[in-house]
Formats: structure tokens, sequence, C-alpha cells
């Protein structure tokens, strides 16, 4: 990022020096090249776990050509609308995704992905759910499959699904932070939050 930064910088200062000679496109040019310097690259999504008995609801992300998940398989959820709030989003996401209206999502935690697709930041409000009402529908996101609990870990998850998704249903919130570079697992960090201490006044 900080090299990003550097390049866009002396290209500022190129069409500073010389932006007479490019007059028609000046000022789009000190525009555009400023609000990307400035623009806080980051993501807000939402991720939702819904169980039914011994099984939990997984997609598996395999019909899309350029998805970054293609192949894994993962909750269901997706980036916020603006002005949305992040219950919200968890509910038209995971309506839009498999059909299915989830009643009171409860928030697990919050992680944080730097540069989780070499891009962008991403910030993900982590949600499950075990009232809902609906029937499945297909989904061009991938294959909608209701999953018995002690084979979910089997699947083709990412690295770092498989230790927060031991986290959902302990009573304790988190907030973590899943480094990966260059798509491969590079580490976490976790700090849990026992009920008690968010209910004190």
């Amino acid at each position: 990022m900080e090299k990003e930064i550097n390049q866009t910088l002396k290209l500022v200062i190129f069409l500073l020096i010389f932006g007479n000679s490019f007059q028609e496109n000046y000022f789009n040019n000190i525009y555009n090249i400023f609000f990307s310097v400035i623009r806080f690259k980051m993501k807000l999504a939402t991720l939702c776990y819904i169980r039914d008995d011994e099984k939990t609801l997984m997609i598996h992300r395999n019909k899309k050509a350029d998805d970054y998940h293609k192949g894994k398989w993962n909750g269901l959820g997706g980036k916020f609308n603006p002005g949305e709030t992040p219950e919200e989003c968890v509910r038209r996401e995971v309506e839009e995704e498999s059909g299915l209206i989830v009643k009171d999502p409860v928030l697990r935690g919050i992680i944080t992905f730097p540069l989780f697709d070499g891009v962008d930041d991403w910030y993900v409000f982590l949600y499950t759910a075990s009232d809902y009402e609906g029937e499945l529908k297909e989904t061009d996101e991938g294959e909608l499959e209701w999953v018995p609990n002690e084979l979910i870990y089997n699947l083709n998850l990412w690295p770092g699904d498989k230790i927060f998704m031991r986290w959902l249903f302990n009573n304790k919130f988190f907030s973590a932070k899943f480094n990966y570079e260059d798509g491969e697992f590079a580490g976490y960090e976790v700090k849990f939050y026992e009920h008690e201490i968010l209910n004190r006044r």
C-alpha cells in the first residue's frame, strides 16, 4: 500500500508540473488520483451459519469462474449495501442466497481480514441462526447443502474458517484478525469477551 501511495504521489507531482500540456484531462486526473489515495480500501460484510438440529447450512462456491472463494465451502453472507445495519445485511444476504428468512440472528464476533483478496481489508460480522422460515432455492453463488456438523471440518474450508467456526457456539464474543498472504493462511490473533462483561454497566 505504501508503495502504491508513493507511486501515486509521484504521478501527482508530475501532473502538477506538466499539467498545462494536458489541459483536457488535467483536473480530472488530479481529482481521480487524490481520491484513490485518500480512500481507505475496506469492505464490510456479514457471514451467517444456520443450524438445524445436527446440521449446518453451507454453500459450495463452485459456480462463478471469477469467485475468489471458488471451490471453498462457506456460510452465507456478503457485502453491506449503503445504509444497512449488520442485522439488515445478514438477513438480506441469507434470503438472497438461500431463500430462507432468519429470525433473530446472533452476533458472535467480528473478524478483520487485512488485504484478504490482495486489494481490500475486509471486516466481517459473524452470525449464527437457528430460527428461520422458507424453503431453500437455487443460487448462482454455488450449491447449498445441509452438512452434518461432524463432517464440516472435512470440507474444503479456508484454513482460518476451521479455527473461528469452533468459536461460534461458545458463550464468548470474539474480535479477531486473520492474516492471509497470497491466499495462504499466515496466522491469527483473537480476544474473547465474556457475555457478563458485555452486559455490565
